[in-house]
Parts: C-alpha cells; structure tokens; sequence
C-alpha cells in the first residue's frame, strides 16, 4: 500500500500514515490562504488554525507546497522554518478510530480534505481523493466535485495558487475573503475575522476556486437542477421514495454501528430512526428541551411506539441563557431563528457526545423537499403550485446557507458528525420530479408532506406518528417562547436581546 509523508518535527508517531483498508479521512476545521505579495503566509495560516481548535482537538497540521508539519498540540506546530506565500491548514477532530491527521503531500501538491464520501469507496477516502488530483491537481480538480457524492469541502496547494471546492448542497461549511495581503478560505467566519477579512461570504456549493495573488476566480462544475415533473401516482412515488431513502441512510451508517438521531416524534425523524434501524445499526434517540414542555411527553410516547431507546435532557431557562452566548459565537450571527433553532441542536450534540455516539442523524431538507413549511400552503392559496414549486426548490438550493452551515458549527463543537439522510443526491433528484400534489394535496392541507407520511405507514409507523402536525423545534422546545421572556425582561424585543448578547460575546472573544 502507498504511503504518504508528512514532514514533522514534533508528532512522530504521525510521522508516517498506513491508511487503513475501509478509509481514513478525518473531521474538523479546514484553512487556506494565499499571501498576494509573495510574503510567508504561513503564521497567519497558523492564527487561523487557532482560532477554530473547537473544531478540532486531537491533532494540528499545516502545509505548504512542499512541506508538511503536524503536532498534537497545535501550540507545538513547527513552523519557524516553514516558510511560503501559499499554505494550508487542518485541525483534526477524531470522529471515528481511522480518522488521522492532515494535510497530506503527494508529489508536487498538498491536499486537506474535509468530510466524508457516501458511499464509502473501496479505496481509502484520501486515496481516492489523491487519484483523482494526479497528476495535475489543478486540472483534475473538477472530477471530485464531478463524480463524488458526500459532505466536504477541499483544498489542494501547489506552488504559486490553491483551488478550493465544496460539494454541490454545501453540507460541509466554508467561507471565503480577502484583504490588502491575502486571500482566505476557512471553515467558520471566525477564523477569516481573525486575520482581519472581515466581508466573509459562504463558498458557494458545487464550485472550484483558484486562489493566486490576484485574489478568487470562481467557476461552476455541478449545480442543483430542476429536472422536469413525472407523472406518476402516489403508490409508486412512495415505494420508489422508500427505496431511495433507504440506501441512503445505508450509505451514511455503512461505517459505524451505532447513531444517534435527533428526535422530535415526528415524521422526519422517525422516518430516518426506523430505517437506520432495518439497516441494522443501534439507534439511540435524543429530544431535549425545557422543563415541562408538553412536546417531551410526546417524544417519550413515539419512542416507545417506535421501540427504540430515548434519551431525553430538560434544561432551565439559566441553562438557555448560557446557551445562547456559546451558540451565537457558534453560528457567528445574530439571526434570531437561527438561534433559536441552534440552541436545542446544541443541547442534542451535547448529549450525543456524553452518550459517546459521535455520529448524529438529522432530518433536515425534509420539510423542503416535502413542503413541510405553512408558508408553502400560503403561497399555494395565493399564487398556485408553480409558485409552491418556486418557493420550495429556492429553499433546498439555499439550505446550505439557511441550515447546514449553522447545523454542521453547532454540533462540531461537541466532537458530532452531522449526517443528513435526506441530503441526498438521488432522493433530492427523485423528489424535484414529484408533482406538488404528492406533497401538498390542496390549499388545506394542514399536514402536508404527503408522500413522506405515506412512507412511514409503509414502515408500520403509527399514525399518531406519521400524521403528526409539523411545529418547528424552537417552539416544541419551548426555547422561543422563554427567549422572549428573557428579552422582556431587560426591556427590549427578541431581535434586541439577540443581538445584544452576541455583540457582548464577540467584544469579549476579541
């Protein structure tokens, strides 16, 4: 098997990777910079690497072109001798036991490689990855975007320019930027703030960039598109539907054998917990929420229905208000959904990660792909299903903006893989071709999401599960609701209270 060097002063037993047969790639925070003058970029590369170690504690690395370093503590990271205009950076969060430390040199390039790949690939991740980048890194670039379906995001260094690329839903997240001296990219804003870029903007999902010292050029390789409308009956729709939901929650769990779902009892996440189940991985359910919510009751019921085990944590409303300071630092705005939505999501990676299952499942995308929101009912009584249609295939190409990225910080914090079941190439496809009658039966329908309710009676889920009315999670939670008795209580709206609380957070983190 081939092996890969890495340069490295201070973390010897790194000092040179076996991969191990079923794959090694490894989760964390992702950095790049390019210097424009030509100058060492390298310390601002490490600044930026230090600034996202919450995304990664295990191991540090940073490469240039031709060089490679890697340490346990990233305070150790030997890069006094380390010397170029174009550099990258990894922070290594151990998720799985194969997982090791990046970036890795292979000839004439350097590569960090961010996420998984579904379905896992008979080579090792990053063997793939290098076999697809020889032996013209730069050229070759546009097949990893082009032909490999998963969560990540990528950037390959080679002597003068560095070409990033994210995949085309954008579940992994990256952000871009630049100023008088460099260009940037980085996992989390935060890290760009650090060395001051402060416009950061969301790398834009299925794209390549060249960065040289001209700054970005951008290109597209692989869009979501809208396919045309099928006709096609329920009956089919729902089989085919099952099917593709299945293989691909096979997909996300062919590497683990336990996962936790995040669970509300309803629909979308019951779907999920019940075919991780059939594929035969442990599945270890988790609500939280505020003391003495009604929802939490639910979710205990579904759960026994459903036959597997819960866990469930109730917080206080002073646990909110720590909550809310780390979260917004987290998810780096003041965007008062956005919060809320963020705080019960923190509090369900927390628990997963004391319960040691570093794997989460989520059902986000469901309630765009099946028109689970009531503003699709408002816009299909007041301008028709093509306007429906408009509205909901808006929402999945900008999910990655809305949802994932804030999702993905969130739960990086606590050491937890976010795997989307519903995120899925071939389920995104099929269900774009459904006419919206299959998701929303008419201008009344209060339940909507038809087709995905019909697959959980397939899967003998009970109908008080299955046919279970959407409510989103920041008022099942109860966190909405005392967020804004906490904003009263100072005097001020929510949006006020919000915000305030994160500028006091990002005054104090400077």
């Amino acid at each position: 098997m081939d092996k890969i060097l890495i340069i490295d002063l201070n973390f010897t037993s790194f000092a040179e990777i076996n991969y191990l047969p079923d794959g090694v790639m490894s989760m964390g925070a992702l950095v790049a910079a390019v210097n424009k003058a030509g100058e060492n970029v390298v310390p601002r590369v490490a600044t930026m690497l230090k600034e996202l170690t919450h995304r990664g504690r295990d191991a540090h690395g940073i490469a240039t072109p031709h060089s490679a370093t890697a340490a346990q503590s990233i305070e150790n990271l030997a890069i006094k001798n380390c010397s170029s205009s174009v550099a990258l950076g990894h922070n290594l969060s151990r998720i799985l036991p194969r997982d090791q430390p990046q970036p890795v040199q292979s000839h004439n390039f350097t590569v960090v490689f961010e996420g998984r790949l579904f379905p896992f690939p008979e080579l090792p991740e990053i063997e793939e990855i290098l076999r697809k980048l020889a032996p013209n890194p730069i050229k070759n670039a546009s097949q990893i975007i082009e032909s490999l379906e998963g969560s990540y995001a990528f950037a390959v260094a080679t002597s003068n320019k560095i070409v990033v690329g994210r995949d085309v839903f954008g579940t992994t997240p990256l952000y871009y930027g630049e100023n008088n001296a460099i260009c940037a990219v980085a996992s989390e804003r935060k890290a760009l703030w650090k060395v001051g870029i402060q416009d950061a903007k969301p790398f834009p999902p299925g794209y390549l960039a060249v960065i040289n010292a001209h700054g970005f050029s951008f290109k597209q390789i692989k869009a979501l598109r809208r396919p045309p409308k099928e006709t096609v009956d329920m009956e089919t729709a729902t089989k085919a539907l099952q099917l593709l939901l299945l293989e691909g929650t096979r997909k996300r769990v062919s590497d683990i054998e336990e996962v936790a779902v995040a669970f509300s009892g309803g629909v979308d996440s019951s779907v999920i917990a019940v075919l991780a189940k059939s594929v035969g991985v442990n599945v270890q359910l988790i609500s939280v929420g505020l003391e003495d919510q009604p929802e939490v009751e639910f979710a205990e019921k579904a759960a026994e229905a459903l036959g597997l085990p819960l866990h469930l944590q109730t917080y206080t409303v002073n646990d909110l208000k720590e909550t809310l300071a780390k979260v917004l630092w987290l998810i780096e705005e003041h965007h008062t959904v956005k919060a809320s939505i963020a705080i019960p999501f923190f509090w369900t990676a927390e628990t997963a990660s004391k319960l040691g299952c570093p794997i989460l499942f989520a059902g986000q995308g469901a309630d765009e792909l099946f028109g689970g929101y009531q503003k699709y009912l408002t816009e299909y009584d007041t301008s028709g299903t093509e306007a429906v249609d408009e509205a909901m295939y808006h929402d999945i190409e900008n999910s990655f903006n809305a949802n994932f990225q804030r999702d993905n910080q969130v739960c990086s914090f606590h050491g937890i893989e976010l795997r989307l079941p519903y995120v899925d190439r071939d389920v995104i496809d099929f269900t774009l071709r459904l006419p919206i009658r299959l998701q929303i039966a008419s201008t009344e329908d209060r339940l909507r999401k038809r087709v995905l309710r019909q697959v959980a009676h397939n899967l003998e889920i009970p109908t008080f599960i299955a046919d279970k009315p959407k409510k989103a999670i920041q008022y099942t939670t109860g966190v909405t609701k005392a967020l804004q008795r906490l904003a009263k209580e100072k005097e001020l709206t929510l949006r006020e209270y919000v915000k305030k609380t994160f500028s006091t957070v990002y005054r104090n983190a400077q």
